[in-house]
């Protein structure tokens, strides 16, 4: 990572499509695809996918603080999944597949919490969590950067502006 680079972690469901939005978005450097929030150490995707782990699929995002901002991504974060439903995203049921912000610093809590409250002052039922980020593992190379790689576009995830 760049020194001056920034990172931020984001689960909204399937890591494939959350990955997919964010490689894309301007400043981002790198989007990595990977589990977070779980007890083990090094988990693998056999394992998240039970939905015993704790884990949820989530992407680490580098990004380029001169070019975008963290409010910018959590912005992208809503605008490409939906905030609203409890049980995972679009088809992918389970406790592997909720929508979590992993905070590194109060002000990204901050504006985590501001987001939402915007958010839900417009009658959205935001079911996103807000939690410290722990450690992050990266998910298997075969799940890196998928849709590029099968050349196909998100299923889950659908881009709609929010702010």
């Amino acid at each position: 990572m760049e020194k001056n680079n920034k990172k931020a972690i984001f689960a909204s469901g399937c890591f494939w499509g959350t990955q997919y939005y964010f490689s894309k978005a301007k400043g981002v450097v790198s989007a990595r695809a990977g589990y977070i929030g779980g007890q083990l150490k090094n988990p693998t995707y056999e394992q998240v996918s039970t939905g015993k782990t704790g884990h949820v699929e989530a992407v680490e995002v580098e990004y380029d603080p001169k070019i975008t901002n963290y409010e910018n991504l959590a912005k992208l974060f809503f605008e490409t999944h939906d905030p609203t439903q409890k049980n995972g995203q679009g088809p992918d049921i389970g406790s592997q597949y909720l929508s979590k912000i992993f905070y590194g610093n109060q002000e990204e809590k901050e504006i985590a919490e501001r987001l939402i409250k915007i958010l839900k002052d417009k009658g959205m039922d935001i079911s996103t969590k807000i939690e410290k980020a722990g450690e992050f593992f990266p998910a298997e190379g075969y799940h890196q950067n998928y849709y590029d790689k099968k050349g196909e576009f998100p299923y889950c995830h659908i881009y709609r502006k929010l702010f």
